[in-house]
């Protein structure tokens, strides 16, 4: 199964891109993984919060084929410690799918045509972090989950 993290924008601290790469990197000995960053909206800052969400969500669904899981990292979804991410990985990697996304909305989230295609939501915390950060935290969250899965000593309960 293939993972693709999809986000809008490029990551402007080299410091992260290097951190989320590493994280990327070591993935890649367990699963296929791919991080798509989408081109920021032109001119956003003359939209309105409800045009900005609409042409993101626009731009998220050109890019995503149509009947793919699509799963939100969103702050009102389903929170899992490390070890219960690692078994909803695990059950995802045994459902038969060929790919799933996970999305990261834009600074005002998603348009609620993304909330319809979408097939769950998950939250990485109630807290709130920088767009940028989460692709580091996620992708280091997914890289611990499969160590977790074969038993080894990255991840200390």
């Amino acid at each position: 199964m293939q993972i693709i993290l999809c986000c809008i924008g490029k990551t402007d601290d080299p410091r992260l891109q290097e951190l989320i790469q590493q994280y990327a990197m070591r993935l890649s000995h367990y699963t296929k993984f791919e991080l798509v960053c989408l081109p920021d909206i032109k001119q956003r800052k003359s939209l309105s919060v409800n045009e900005q969400k609409e042409k993101e969500g626009s731009l998220f669904l050109k890019h995503i084929p149509d009947k793919e899981q699509i799963v939100l990292l969103d702050d009102k979804g389903k929170t899992l410690d490390s070890a219960a991410f690692a078994q909803y990985v695990s059950k995802k990697q045994m459902s038969g799918s060929k790919r799933i996304w996970f999305l990261i909305g834009g600074p005002y989230g998603f348009p609620s045509v993304i909330y319809d295609r979408a097939t769950e939501k998950l939250s990485l915390s109630r807290m709130t972090f920088s767009h940028q950060m989460i692709r580091l935290l996620f992708v280091e969250q997914l890289y611990r989950a499969h160590t977790i899965l074969k038993n080894e000593p990255y991840h200390h309960s």
